[in-house]
């Protein structure tokens, strides 16, 4: 694939990191106004850094956007003058509308957003995406090359802002859920970094026991109680204190603040 990371910040260094390291490219053009920035990318073969966003349009056909959200309308007007039929679009830019986009370029355009998490920094973002009508004949390649980097899911854009809550927010969430654990493993009787380690890997487990199995959380839950043990104990203690309740407010909370900042926006 000849792609180009136009506005290789840190999302775009990490999506850069995720593509040569699966060896996913023909060519990889990675503009920043400042290449003495991208010196890690220097002696990639097949790798060219460079500050003219036109010339990396012209020599790519994918085309991921990671600027700044006050730079994206003045990019976009830049090179759109350069776009042919062979370009796909992809977005990076929380909260810029597809229509917003097909303004600026035109709505004949494959434009498809991308909403990935910091985990795409280790290869391990939940992405999702969406398009126009246009960009859902090239979504294909957009999933190939975040699974690459992760995993993706393609949904409607109207759910854009709750998934921006679910994966992107929810890092901080399951940050948080993490420290709780380290935290009770230290009152347990485990130095901070045993404690962590344990928190880490057992959280690790967890999710990859529902991702290789394809249970329902409940199933794997049953697996682990026994009647009048621990965990069930541990468990519904935590009920009576409100852990899903509270996870659930919050982020609805969440999603609300986001949604206002939105309606705001316009």
């Amino acid at each position: 694939m000849k792609i180009a990371i136009i506005g290789t910040g840190n999302l775009g260094q990490s999506i850069a990191k995720g593509l040569i390291t699966n060896n996913a490219i023909t060519s990889l053009y990675l503009t920043k106004r400042n290449v003495a920035e991208l010196t890690d990318f220097e002696g990639y073969k097949n790798v060219h850094l460079t500050s003219d966003n036109i010339k990396a349009v012209a020599a790519s056909d994918i085309l991921i956007f990671a600027v700044q959200p006050a730079h994206f309308e003045g990019i976009l007007k830049i090179v759109k003058p350069h776009l042919t039929e062979k370009h796909v679009l992809i977005s990076t830019i929380t909260g810029y509308a597809i229509s917003k986009i097909e303004e600026e370029v035109g709505a004949e355009q494959f434009i498809i957003r991308a909403m990935p998490n910091t985990a795409i920094a280790v290869g391990k973002s939940m992405t999702c995406l969406c398009s126009n009508a246009q960009g859902a004949k090239r979504i294909k390649i957009a999933e190939a090359i975040f699974n690459r980097l992760g995993h993706s899911l393609s949904i409607p854009e109207v759910q854009m802002q709750a998934a921006t809550v679910i994966c992107a927010s929810g890092v901080a969430f399951w940050m948080r859920l993490i420290r709780a654990t380290t935290q009770a493993a230290v009152q347990l009787g485990f130095d901070a970094k045993e404690a962590q380690e344990l928190a880490m890997y057992t959280s690790e487990g967890a999710a990859n026991l529902l991702i290789t199995n394809g249970n329902h959380p409940e199933e794997e839950i049953d697996r682990v109680t026994t009647p009048k043990g621990c965990t069930i104990e541990g468990l519904n203690q935590m009920e009576h204190q409100g852990l899903s309740s509270s996870l659930i407010q919050g982020m609805v909370a969440s999603f609300n603040k986001i949604s206002n900042i939105k309606k705001e926006q316009i």
